[in-house]
């Protein structure tokens, strides 16, 4: 009989490329683990890294992790930790090759793999970076043949755990339920210090010391099942609020697609398993998508922007005769794209100059440099003894920068040459789903795999409502975050919403109330746009997606918060009436 292989402890040291310097030493040194994965790359990165390569073709990785290893190397060599990072980017092979440079110069002997075939830039025209998103397979390959560090490019989030744990407990394509389970603890993990108090709605309850959190590891058993915990003494906290909170970010429905499994969201199940500990169980996958999700960022042209200080009297009148002024002088050559926005921070009689003023934030686009450059500027400076009472801005408008854009398109999964390259130069390919691995040896490989479209899931049965009692029940005027917490971010130009209760009456108050209408009428930016509403109940929790709002992606920098980091926080900002037996 097989004895079960022991629980997989999996942790991570970066959420994005800029995250914590020290945390690769901090996971490695405070207590056990078996992998320690970075995740540094997102749809910004990949266009920052094509911008680095444009300039040295050598380039197009995550520096930030060669200096990190430069630290910690030796401490993952002594401790048996195997490091599986994506911080090779747009060039994975150039980050391995650094990789054994530096274990060479340092004299640690370890054998460094990578994985390749994302790269669709060539056959994508037009675009600085296209990548496919690759699942897991390709990591456990290079796992499974003795690698120490395994870097890759384009990968998703959660194959950072998948592929360790396929590897490490023999799992292959077709055991949806134990990978949709990794898919969920990857998620969790993804994003560092969010799985454990960072960004969190409940940061200020009492006792809970969010100054510096500690990163995130997950209990990984052969199963799918998994404990979310983080080392000891280290700050923050991990409770089923914190796990929930990631679990939402940057999802939709109830199915979240990937290139190895299609997870059921509306499946996972969350338990308090101790201080610092949050079982995850019950998670079930289907066959992936016949397609795998590419990521094209292209650059968009230039963009400048201004914004004038409006003080005191009269804004709306100021605000007016400056759009006027300003478009008088982009009359002879208009920028293709031109957008005002006049943002009230001012107050009536109020005690510091800042507190009277408002902000009118123009924003220029267009394909030629000098139409965004040396016509705004020019324009703005020229108004400085012209214009209203009080003129001046922020800053005066440079010469204009790029812009890049971002959409997603699908390829089929034969599109792509998944490859392993191990430590000693052998190229391993991994199949596609749903094409059969013919010629290749099956010790080496997975063998292939089924593929299932994404329909929608019937919307679950609601719970009941609160009860009507004789005489009605009191309610009060209150922002919604007294009750609820919430956790936003992007995917290309739309915005994912999560918000979540922690009691049953509560969810039985949100389900009804915060329907995708409502949704509009607590964030008019969103009053013309798709919403769509997804219920969790298990989680006791409601995703919505608007589509468009975040116009052609992050790095376009459609509105204020290009990220829609901070929607969420405005939702709960937003008053309503509440119940008062649950405030």
């Amino acid at each position: 009989m097989t004895p079960t292989p022991r629980p997989l402890r999996i942790g991570n040291a970066s959420g994005f490329y800029g995250d914590r310097f020290d945390a690769m030493r901090e996971m490695l040194t405070g207590g056990e683990l078996d992998v320690l994965t970075g995740d540094y790359l997102a749809e910004l990165t990949m266009l920052i890294l094509g911008r680095d390569r444009l300039k040295d073709p050598g380039a197009g990785y995550a520096r930030t992790f060669l200096r990190q290893l430069e630290e910690c190397l030796g401490l993952a060599h002594e401790r048996g930790v195997r490091i599986v990072a994506n911080a090779g980017g747009l060039n994975p092979d150039g980050l391995a090759d650094a990789v054994r440079q530096l274990a060479d110069r340092l004299g640690i002997p370890v054998r460094v793999a990578h994985v390749e075939g994302d790269d669709l830039t060539a056959a994508t025209p037009g675009s600085l970076a296209a990548h496919a998103y690759l699942g897991g397979f390709g990591i456990a390959a290079c796992l499974r043949e003795g690698a120490d560090i395994v870097v890759t490019g384009r990968v998703t989030d959660a194959a950072l755990v998948t592929g360790p744990a396929a590897a490490h407990f023999g799992w292959g394509p077709g055991e949806y339920d134990r990978l949709a389970g990794a898919v969920v603890a990857g998620h969790v993990l993804e994003c560092g210090a969010q799985a454990t108090g960072g960004n969190y709605a409940f940061f200020h309850e009492e006792g809970r010391d969010l100054r510096r959190p500690g990163f995130p590891l997950a209990e990984l058993h052969g199963d799918g099942t998994s404990v979310i915990t983080k080392h000891p003494g280290t700050g923050g906290f991990v409770d089923v609020g914190t796990v929930t909170a990631q679990l939402l970010y940057e999802t939709a429905g109830a199915r979240y697609a990937g290139p190895d499994v299609t997870t059921r969201l509306d499946t996972v199940r969350l338990l308090q398993d101790g201080p610092d500990r949050v079982r995850i169980e019950g998670v079930r996958g289907e066959a992936p998508p016949p397609t795998l999700k590419v990521g094209v960022n292209r650059l968009g042209g230039f963009r400048n922007e201004v914004a004038f200080v409006l003080t005191g009297l009269d804004i709306e009148a100021k605000a007016a005769l400056v759009r006027e002024q300003m478009t008088d002088a982009f009359a002879k050559s208009p920028p293709a794209e031109v957008r005002w926005e006049l943002v009230r921070t001012d107050r009536p009689d109020a005690p510091t100059e800042e507190m009277a003023s408002a902000l009118l934030r123009l924003v220029v686009r267009d394909a030629d440099q000098a139409v965004v450059g040396r016509a705004l500027s020019g324009a703005a400076v020229e108004l400085a003894l012209a214009s209203y009472p009080g003129f001046h801005v922020l800053a005066p408008p440079g010469k204009g920068s790029p812009y890049g854009v971002f959409e997603d398109v699908y390829v089929p999964h034969g599109a792509v040459d998944h490859v392993a390259v191990l430590h000693d130069g052998r190229r391993v390919p991994v199949p596609p789903a749903h094409i059969p691995p013919a010629h290749i040896p099956p010790a080496h490989v997975p063998p292939a795999h089924d593929t299932a479209g994404l329909d929608d899931v019937p919307e679950p049965p609601l719970p009941e409502p609160l009860p009507e009692p004789l005489p009605p029940a009191p309610t009060k005027r209150a922002p919604l975050g007294l009750v609820a917490g919430a956790r936003s971010g992007d995917k290309g130009g739309n915005a994912n919403v999560g918000v979540w209760v922690r009691t049953d009456d509560a969810w039985r108050w949100l389900a009804h109330e915060l329907t995708a209408d409502r949704f509009r009428q607590l964030i008019p930016e969103a009053g013309q746009l798709k919403v769509t509403r997804h219920p969790l109940p298990h989680l006791r929790a409601l995703n919505f997606v608007v589509e468009g709002i975040l116009g052609e992606g992050v790095a376009a920098q459609h509105r204020f918060d290009p990220q829609a980091k901070a929607l969420g926080e405005w939702l709960r900002s937003r008053h309503l009436d509440i119940p008062e037996i649950l405030l």
